[in-house]
């Protein structure tokens, strides 16, 4: 994932482990609110080539809708992970 300018990672969390998800709903838009990716994630990860710049990313699994601000700056990929709680989007461990 070293060679994307982002990496979005996806996993559910009780007290006592966390496991990855996926089926989750991936929408990210640019500065200006338009949305440049709709997506539902096959696994555990969303790899996006977007260039530098601020992007609000939703990821919503089980109902529950997760918000993150990223940050790509040249050079830098970003990675940002979405961890939700087992219980809250339906899930057992």
């Amino acid at each position: 994932s070293r060679n994307w300018p982002l990496t979005l990672e996806f996993a559910a969390k009780d007290q006592h482990r966390a496991d990855f998800a996926a089926d989750v709903n991936v929408v990210i838009r640019d500065a200006k609110g338009h949305a440049l990716l709709r997506t539902v994630s096959t696994g555990p990860f969303v790899l996006a080539r977007l260039s530098p710049g601020h992007y609000d990313v939703d990821a919503t699994l089980g109902g529950k809708t997760m918000h993150e601000t990223v940050v790509i700056n040249k050079g830098q990929p970003a990675k940002t992970l979405f961890l939700w709680p087992t219980e809250a989007v339906g899930m057992r461990s």
